[in-house]
C-alpha cells in the first residue's frame, strides 16, 4: 500500500467510513506507527467504562488499538471481540484483538476466530497466555506458534502479530532459545511483532540486532508503559522480568511518596525513551495505557510532532 493511500485511509477513518487494513499494512510507509493497547473492565465493572476511555483516546488518532482477551484467558463473559468490533466500526480505529490459547481447545479458538469475522475484527495479537494458578492448562496448544498456524489454516484471513521480549521470556532458558521461538511465530505467519514494556532502550536495540540477525525481518514495535506508581513497577517486573536502569530507580526512590510527582515523571521518562527510539527509526511505538486516557494524552501531546 503506497503512503498516500494511508493516509486518504486515516482522513476516510476520522470520517466515519470503513478501512479494511490488516496492521502490517500500516508500515509499508516512512511513518512511524505509533498505536495503543486497552483492556476490556473487571466482570464487576460495566463495559461502559471502556466505551468512556475510548472517548477519550481517540483524540490521541492512534494508528490501531489492540484490546487485550482478559487475565483469565476464559471464554466466558469475554469482551474482547465487542470492543474490537466498536473500536473499528463505532469510532473508526483500526483493532486488534488479542487471543490466547493455552486455556483453550481448539474447538475455543475456532468458535473465537469465527466470532471476531462475523463482527468484522480482522486483526489478532496471537499469545500462548499465562498459566492460571491451580487451572491445568489444556494440551491442544502449548506455544504461540501453535495457534498462529491454527488461525492461518482457518478459514478466515486474518492480519496475525506476535508478541516479542526484548529481555527474553520468563520461561525461556536463553535469549537464543527465546528468539529461535520466536522465529517460529514469524515463520508461521506472525506478521508485525509487539514487544514487551521494558525501561532500559539499549537492551531493545541489542535485541532488534540479534532479531534482524536470525532473519526475522518483519515489522516490530518498542512496547512503552509509562510507570506512575511504585505498586504499579513492581507488579510488572514481577510478570515480565523487565529490568530497572539506575535512573529510573532513582526516579523512583525520589518520587515514590509523592503521587503527582510521581506521575509526571513516569511521564517524562516514557516520553524520552519514545523520542529516542523515534529517533532511531523503530518501527511504531506501542503504549500500554493501562486504560488512563489522561496520561495516554499527555504523551501523545509530547511526542505529536516525531511521528
Amino acid at each position: 500500500m503506497c503512503i498516500l493511500h494511508y493516509y486518504l485511509c486515516r482522513r476516510l477513518k476520522g470520517g466515519g467510513m470503513e478501512i479494511n487494513m490488516k496492521l502490517s499494512e500500516l508500515f509499508n510507509g516512512d511513518k512511524t506507527v505509533f498505536s495503543l493497547e486497552v483492556f476490556p473492565p473487571k466482570r464487576d465493572n460495566p463495559i461502559e467504562t471502556i466505551y468512556n476511555t475510548l472517548d477519550q483516546l481517540q483524540d490521541v488518532q492512534p494508528d490501531f488499538i489492540s484490546v487485550t482477551y482478559g487475565a483469565s484467558g476464559s471464554l466466558a463473559d469475554n469482551s474482547t471481540c465487542e470492543i474490537a468490533s466498536a473500536i473499528k466500526h463505532k469510532y473508526g480505529i483500526e483493532s486488534a484483538a488479542h487471543l490466547t490459547c493455552v486455556n483453550s481447545t481448539r474447538e475455543e479458538v475456532s468458535e473465537v476466530l469465527k466470532r471476531l469475522h462475523d463482527n468484522g475484527v480482522e486483526n489478532i495479537l496471537a499469545l500462548r497466555g499465562d498459566i492460571v494458578p491451580d487451572v491445568p492448562p489444556k494440551e491442544e496448544f502449548k506455544h504461540a506458534s501453535q495457534l498462529i498456524t491454527f488461525i492461518k489454516e482457518s478459514p478466515y484471513e486474518f492480519g496475525i502479530s506476535g508478541a516479542c521480549y526484548p529481555e527474553g521470556h520468563l520461561d525461556s532458558k536463553t535469549q537464543v532459545e527465546d528468539i529461535l521461538n520466536l522465529k517460529k511465530k514469524v515463520e508461521a505467519g506472525a506478521e508485525h511483532l509487539i514487544s514487551q514494556l521494558f525501561f532500559d532502550n539499549e537492551l531493545f536495540y541489542d535485541f532488534l540486532d540479534k532479531v534482524r540477525i536470525a532473519g526475522i525481518e518483519v515489522p516490530v514495535e518498542a512496547g512503552i508503559m509509562p510507570v506512575v506508581n511504585k505498586k504499579q513497577i513492581e507488579r510488572m517486573v514481577s510478570l515480565c522480568g523487565a529490568s530497572l536502569p539506575r535512573k529510573f530507580t532513582k526516579m523512583m526512590s525520589r518520587y515514590e511518596n509523592k503521587p503527582e510527582a510521581m506521575r509526571d515523571a513516569g511521564i517524562a521518562y516514557a516520553v524520552n525513551q519514545i523520542a529516542d527510539l523515534v529517533s532511531q527509526g523503530v518501527d511504531g511505538i506501542h503504549l500500554y495505557t493501562m486504560n488512563n486516557p489522561y496520561i495516554a494524552k499527555r504523551i501523545s501531546e509530547s511526542v505529536r510532532s516525531l511521528f
